[in-house]
């Protein structure tokens, strides 16, 4: 019989295991796509644990726990619905107006093309809006039906919230008991191990939440002042979008600048569009060199290389969520093999035959 080469031996040796973690993965992956309301409501649940932890932990000292806890979830639920009616009032207050700065400074921007270097024909813009409206016409049920279906979506985002908060309740209240009870559920010379590996995943999940909402809250303030003195319209609801994108690594703070560009465009014109581009640069500047040093550097050690592939890659298997999902999980998985080989390393495994 023809002997088997060592080298294709061990080629083939590692080939099948990288086919069954292959395939687990995507199992995995699979069952939460199947599953993913649930999946993202319990990710979010877990947030909001982190979030929240800090301000439950003090009330605990002088409030019972099922107390402390509502206090807290109500306080939070009371100061969202309050941003939620800001932002409304601000919308309603600059609707007239609003829908005035447009038409102004989209006739605007139409005799600015018409303008050198440009020189569009004004026929062909004036086409361009007469194809819009044709457009919005002949698909009028389409997008009728669009709405009712944004409804539909409307109700699992509701849905998706509300088990989210019912599931932070229980992590708050009782978070350490659940863990011990799972961790008492699995074999003795595992659980030392899962335990080093879930405080280690849970350290860095809290940091990185408390850093990400840092850095964002810091971001939507510079970029809502801006506006402001810009005289852009809707300054508040743009900070609010600047606020959710910048949990987006690297690429949710330029796209949510972007928009408030356009409105600036439309707007105020060309030079504040611009003024609007080069905040872009400046936030990103001050995001990348300043805020994710001093307040991510702890719970997210990860290069930018590391960083941008994970958001594209969550990006493409699941859309925004997974662009979200993704830098925190990578983080989180980084620092549990961390955690495990600091542990091995502490605590090596006895040798075969050298007791007694």
């Amino acid at each position: 019989m023809p002997t088997v080469s060592p080298l294709l031996r061990t080629v083939a040796s590692y080939a099948w295991r990288l086919l069954v973690v292959g395939a687990a993965v995507y199992a995995v992956f699979a069952l939460l796509g199947r599953f993913h309301e649930i999946a993202v409501a319990l990710f979010l649940g877990l947030i909001l644990t982190a979030l929240l932890g800090p301000p439950t932990r003090g009330l605990t000292r002088f409030l019972p726990g099922s107390l402390a806890v509502a206090i807290t979830l109500v306080g939070t639920a009371v100061l969202l619905m309050g941003v939620l009616a800001l932002v409304g009032e601000a919308v309603a207050g600059e609707s007239t107006t609003l829908v005035r700065e447009f038409r102004e400074g989209l006739d605007s921007i139409e005799e600015w093309l018409e303008r050198p270097p440009f020189r569009v024909n004004p026929e062909a813009l004036s086409d361009v809006q007469s194809k819009v409206g044709a457009f919005l016409s002949s698909h009028r049920s389409t997008l009728l039906s669009t709405a009712v279906s944004g409804a539909g979506h409307l109700v699992q985002v509701l849905t998706v919230l509300a088990l989210a908060a019912f599931s932070s309740v229980f992590f708050l209240h009782g978070g350490d008991r659940q863990w011990s009870w799972f961790c008492a559920q699995l074999p003795e010379p595992a659980r030392e191990r899962v335990g080093v590996a879930g405080r280690a995943a849970w350290r860095t999940f809290t940091g990185y939440t408390h850093g990400i909402v840092l850095v964002a809250a810091t971001n939507a303030v510079l970029v809502g002042v801006a506006l402001y003195f810009l005289g852009v319209p809707l300054a508040v609801p743009l900070a609010l979008l600047e606020f959710f994108a910048a949990f987006v690594p690297l690429v949710g703070s330029p796209v949510a600048l972007g928009v408030a560009a356009v409105v600036a465009l439309a707007a105020k014109g060309p030079f504040v569009a611009a003024l609007v581009v080069a905040l872009i640069v400046v936030i990103g500047q001050i995001e990348g060199h300043l805020l994710h040093p001093l307040v991510m550097s702890r719970a997210v050690r990860l290069h930018p290389l590391v960083v941008a592939v994970s958001v594209v890659a969550g990006a493409i298997a699941a859309g925004v969520v997974g662009a979200v999902v993704a830098v925190p999980l990578v983080s989180v998985l980084w620092s549990v093999r961390t955690a495990l080989r600091a542990h091995a390393a502490l605590n090596p495994a006895p040798v075969a035959g050298t007791d007694g």
